[in-house]
């Protein structure tokens, strides 16, 4: 199995065994870089509620705040929680990415990484996985739930999905240049065979002059539909939660945008009120809306 624990079996086997054990991290090693995770045990499950896969968002990790107050809400309503830090092609990562460090990884290499962290949790005995992600993390949970099977994947649940369309249209004014001329030397490297190169002092994301190979920009800014959520949505087999901020700063009118995309296994939820990081007791209305959800 090409999937390693990085800590010991017995402490893994004790985080799925034990609900005394409050919190640990555990781990994979996926193509050759250690991936990092915190498992959380609810103290009581109330109905044998099943396990929640969190992924954060853009450039961040499982314990920024808005991933924090959500594990914390979770868990108060009776649902373990499994929270990875995506790798961003560093080995065991911690905290926000490092901009000074070069970017390498691929958008569609995130993919593989939930799906090391669900065949993790299926392994361990996790038969009932629900997919969730907040920002960027729940576009590529929706990715993933369309492009990809699972046999513990029971349900999807998006919090502010993030729509690469918005950071394509404001990556000028984010940043100062346009767009167009980094993706053109972008798709020239690529078609010459060398996609690794880096594109330097380049805005990507949060970081403000980054070194960012040139396969990893195009992935992330050029004009792609399949991984947005207007052609995933459709395609996603199982129930699906969006919940929406009412009033979303960084996605915005994003019911409005997705509206024709749901369908009759999506259900589509409104936070009145709620920022797109679900600040202050929002998150606690975010939690009731993924409760009565996976109640159904």
């Amino acid at each position: 199995m090409w999937i390693q624990l990085l800590y010991s079996a017995t402490l893994a086997a004790a985080v799925f065994a034990s609900s005394a054990v409050a919190a640990a991290e555990v781990g994979v090693v996926h193509r050759g870089i250690g991936l990092r995770a915190v498992y959380e045990r609810a103290a009581a499950q109330p109905g044998g509620r099943p396990l929640v896969l969190l992924v954060h968002g853009t450039m961040s990790h499982y314990d920024m705040t808005t991933v924090r107050e959500l594990r914390r809400a979770l868990l108060e309503r009776g649902y373990d929680v499994l929270a990875p830090n995506l790798s961003l092609g560093v080995d065991r990562r911690e905290g926000p990415y490092d901009c000074s460090r070069p970017y390498t990884q691929r958008a569609d290499e995130v993919l593989d990484e939930i799906g090391a962290w669900l065949d993790w949790a299926h392994a361990q005995g996790a038969r009932r996985v629900v997919l969730a992600g907040h920002s960027r993390g729940g576009q590529q949970a929706a990715w993933f739930a369309a492009a990809r099977r699972h046999p513990a994947l029971e349900r999807i649940v998006l919090l502010a999905p993030a729509l690469s369309a918005d950071a394509i249209a404001g990556y000028a004014a984010r940043f100062g240049r346009p767009l167009e001329p980094l993706l053109e030397q972008a798709r020239r490297l690529v078609a010459a065979g060398r996609g690794g190169e880096l594109l330097r002092e380049v805005g990507f994301f949060s970081c403000e002059r980054a070194a960012v190979s040139a396969e990893a920009f195009l992935s992330f800014y050029a004009r792609t539909s399949e991984s947005e959520l207007p052609a995933t949505l459709p395609a996603i087999r199982v129930p699906t939660l969006v919940v929406v901020a009412g009033r979303d700063e960084v996605v915005p009118e994003l019911a409005q945008r997705i509206a024709p995309a749901v369908g009759a296994r999506h259900t589509l939820f409104t936070v009145a009120g709620a920022d797109h990081f679900f600040g202050g007791l929002y998150v606690e209305d975010a939690a009731d809306a993924i409760t009565a959800f996976l109640g159904r």
